[in-house]
């Protein structure tokens, strides 16, 4: 008896943006730090894909959109391996990593709950710090540093 394998295909876009290797716990915020639920442009989401390399992974298609390298930096702190591939005509026509930013602003949220942030209608603002290749953020107001990123909710 042989075995039959079934292979979903999720539909390639002709131009846009192919954000992969997206740790699949972090699909979500991803979506929601670039506002993709407000995108008019087709998004396909996948999450929990098998991944050679993370066991599971996210994916996220946006049709006829491309990022700038600062709106990528913000999914950094989510996806600090994820890679981008900018599709024209149906073929990757250019392939990045995504760098972590110096300075993080308006996306996370400050751990302190004493922090002035998190009591006034303030945009926050960190900078990254990496130390022993964990990123760390260091507030700008408080001065307190946040080991686990914590998204901003709106």
């Amino acid at each position: 008896m042989s075995e039959k394998t079934t292979q979903l295909k999720v539909s390639a876009i002709r131009n846009g943006t192919v954000l992969d290797h997206i740790p699949s716990r972090s699909v979500f915020a991803v979506v929601d730090i670039l506002d993709l639920s407000r995108s008019e442009n087709p998004v396909t989401i996948g999450s929990n894909l098998e991944s050679r390399t993370l066991g599971h992974k996210g994916i996220i298609k946006i049709a006829d959109r491309f990022f700038e390298d600062s709106e990528l930096g913000r999914i950094a702190l989510l996806a600090p391996d994820a890679t981008v591939n900018v599709i024209r005509d149906y073929e990757v026509v250019e392939k990045k990593k995504i760098t972590l930013p110096e300075t993080v602003v308006g996306i996370a949220k400050c751990s302190n709950p004493m922090c002035v942030t998190n009591h006034q209608r303030v945009t926050t603002r960190f900078s990254t710090i990496i130390e022993a290749k964990k990123v760390k953020l260091l507030c700008h107001y408080c001065e307190k540093t946040t080991e686990e990123f914590i998204p901003l909710r709106h």
